[in-house]
Formats: C-alpha cells, sequence, structure tokens
C-alpha cells in the first residue's frame, strides 16, 4: 500500500516494493502545492518562486545578502513509509550547492535536518539519515537522529553565502 504523501501528487509501487514512493514533480499540480520561505522572515531582500515546467518543477530566484539575508527555500508536505532508509531526488542545476531539508516536527521553534548537494546536469542523489544535521536558524543543535519515517516536510534551500541567480529543477524525489 502506498503512503499518503500530504495531497501531493505519487505514483504508486506494489508489489515487494510497496513502502516506496515517488513524487512526481513533472505533474504541474505539485507546483500549486508548494510554498517558499525565503529571508524576507528575517527581513533580507532574497526573492524565488517555483515554477511548472514539462521536465520537473523548476525553482529559481535571486538569493541577496543584503539586510543580512542569504537563503531562499521551496518546501511541501510529505509522508515518508516507516521503512524509508534513503531518500533519491532526481535534479539538475548551475553548479551550486543546496541543501535537502527534511522536517519531522511542525513546531515554529523545531530543527529542521539538512544535507549538502552539488545540483550540476541531471543527477539522482542519494541521501542516508545519517548524513543530516540537525539545524535551526542556520546554527547546529542537539536533536534525535533522523528517522525518515517521522518526516512531515521536505525542502531544498540555497543559502552558505551564495549570492546571486539560482536555478534548480526537480524530477523526482523518491525512497528506496
Amino acid at each position: 500500500m502506498l503512503t499518503a504523501l500530504s495531497g501531493l501528487m505519487s505514483k504508486p509501487v506494489t508489489g515487494a516494493q510497496a513502502e516506496r514512493f515517488e513524487m512526481n514533480f513533472m505533474d504541474p499540480d505539485l507546483v500549486r502545492k508548494l510554498w517558499v520561505v525565503n529571508d524576507g522572515v528575517m527581513g533580507g531582500l532574497s526573492q524565488s518562486r517555483p515554477r511548472d515546467d514539462p521536465e520537473g518543477v523548476i525553482f529559481e530566484g535571486l538569493v541577496s545578502l543584503e539586510n543580512n539575508g542569504g537563503f531562499a527555500s521551496l518546501r511541501g508536505p510529505v509522508t515518508l513509509p516507516s521503512g524509508t532508509s534513503v531518500l533519491a531526488l532526481t535534479a539538475r542545476g548551475d553548479g551550486k550547492r543546496y541543501k535537502m531539508l527534511l522536517r519531522t516536527e511542525s513546531a515554529a521553534r523545531a530543527p529542521t535536518y539538512q544535507c549538502d548537494f552539488e545540483a550540476g546536469d541531471w543527477h539522482t542523489h542519494e541521501f542516508f539519515p545519517e548524513n543530516f544535521e540537525a539545524r535551526f536558524r542556520g546554527r547546529e543543535v542537539e536533536a534525535p537522529p533522523l528517522a525518515l519515517g517521522q518526516v512531515t516536510e521536505f525542502g531544498i534551500l540555497i543559502a552558505d553565502m551564495q549570492a546571486g541567480p539560482f536555478k534548480i529543477q526537480l524530477k523526482s524525489l523518491g525512497s528506496r
């Protein structure tokens, strides 16, 4: 049985792989279920937006370091199967360093779990729980180890003083 994806489009997986899922970012309806969180929440001036594309959702914008800013992120709800041991993101980008974000709690002061990756040509990036660091507002914090089956939100973040335009395209996010 396919685990619910909180309203996001998914491709059912049957048989022995029934506890796997896949989010298809080539589905235009998916774009309407995503949202951005930029540094404007703390006075920054960065701008970003998702947009529909037949090859997968494009997340693009401009990171500004003015007013102590410096980040932009794309987020969406997700519920991962309890036995998930690895996430696979198929994406391409501009060669910049991005972060996969995962949240297990919806509280405002809850940490995000983050793992860096570089987005160049089309590539499937694999993310293992032990590779994620718990962070809150960019700083490392003490938190329980990441359990992928408890994730309620995913995101893509660009930060770390990478000022200027950026563009990353997401094709799919799935479990393995």
